[in-house]
């Protein structure tokens, strides 16, 4: 007996970070609604709706052996169904996942990022005032610039100081925002500020989409220090690891012991001697593999078990924080 009731969900190009991943994902829910019709949705079905000839190439472009180009862009939007803005947004996520490029590709990611939260925000799916709630790079870094010696809250000075990453406008804003939700105050000579609470509130209410806007822009600016500042006046390390899921554990935990401890050193410090300059520490720990998993021995092949977009989300939120632990992000479908 046939039912409208459909097995899978829609996709939604917004939620993806993968393009091959939602073009297989698509694929899977239009053979899902097709199974109770005469004539089933196939792959020749998706390659010719997409002005693709062979289904085998299809096969190859979920499968990360070819590419798409700007007309097989518009091509697939068309077959995807994509709205105007859901169609700028396939078309920044292909071209950030293509990009070979780390540099170029980071200032996709950041482009797709922005673009998602404008969106959002446009929709009202994203509230202005919930956008301006969450302090951008420049309202952390003006925080901690209280903590430096000879410091002057002069607009211009400022952007000097902040090596002209942040326009003038950016930066009134940002300290605006400080000094209306008291995490700053007028020092008593009404010189300059200090803090005034701590940057310490924890938020379950945070879209994703906020936080991850958030450290893609502390990430991007990690990659400009790769190529501005001098080796002296950074340090950039890493170590690629085979772990298991309990030593995975156990390494992010080290790692956030390690930034607590460090930031508890560093606020006792700062009680007794100012500092020189505001430094950025960011801490990354992600998989560059998924984990194979052998079903059955009998076959004698490995078969990887690829999450599902929903288990993606959930799992990619289930820790996220943001410095200070402003917030701590809790297991919620986007």
């Amino acid at each position: 007996m046939s039912s409208n009731v459909l097995d899978l969900p829609l996709p939604i190009v917004s939620e993806y970070l993968d393009y091959r991943l939602y073009l297989s994902d698509f694929f899977k829910f239009k053979k899902d609604s097709f199974k109770n019709h005469l004539t089933p949705y196939t792959t020749a079905t998706f390659a010719a709706a997409s002005g693709i000839k062979s289904p085998q190439y299809l096969k190859l472009i979920i499968e990360g052996e070819r590419n798409l180009s700007e007309k097989s862009i518009s091509q697939f939007s068309k077959a995807l169904g994509l709205k105007k803005e859901e169609t700028l947004d396939f078309r920044l996520l292909v071209l950030s996942n293509q990009e070979t490029d780390p540099s170029k590709r980071s200032m996709l990611l950041k482009e797709l990022m922005d673009y998602r939260v404008a969106i959002k925000l446009k929709n009202g799916q994203i509230s202005p005032q919930m956008f301006d709630s969450v302090p951008d790079w420049v309202a952390w870094v003006l925080y901690e610039v209280t903590q430096l010696k000879d410091v002057s809250f002069d607009v211009k000075f400022l952007q000097k100081l902040l090596r002209s990453k942040a326009s003038a406008h950016q930066i009134q804003k940002s300290l605006n925002a400080l000094v209306t939700s008291g995490l700053l105050v007028n020092t008593p000579d009404q010189s300059g500020y200090s803090k005034g609470r701590l940057l310490t509130e924890q938020s379950d209410q945070i879209p994703v989409e906020l936080v991850r806007h958030l450290q893609a822009e502390l990430m991007f600016l990690a990659l400009d220090s790769l190529y501005q500042d001098s080796p002296s006046d950074r340090e950039f390390g890493s170590a690629t690891m085979a772990l298991t899921q309990s030593e995975f554990e156990e390494v992010r935990f080290k790692l956030r012991q390690l930034r607590k401890s460090l930031q508890k050193d560093n606020s006792s410090k700062r009680t007794h001697e100012l500092g020189e300059r505001v430094y950025q520490l960011n801490m990354q720990l992600y998989p560059v593999t998924e984990a194979p998993l052998i079903k059955s021995q009998e076959q004698g092949q490995s078969q990887i078990q690829i999450p599902s977009q929903a288990e993606a989300q959930t799992e990619s939120q289930s820790c996220i924080q943001l410095p200070h632990d402003l917030i701590q992000q809790n297991n919620k479908p986007l």
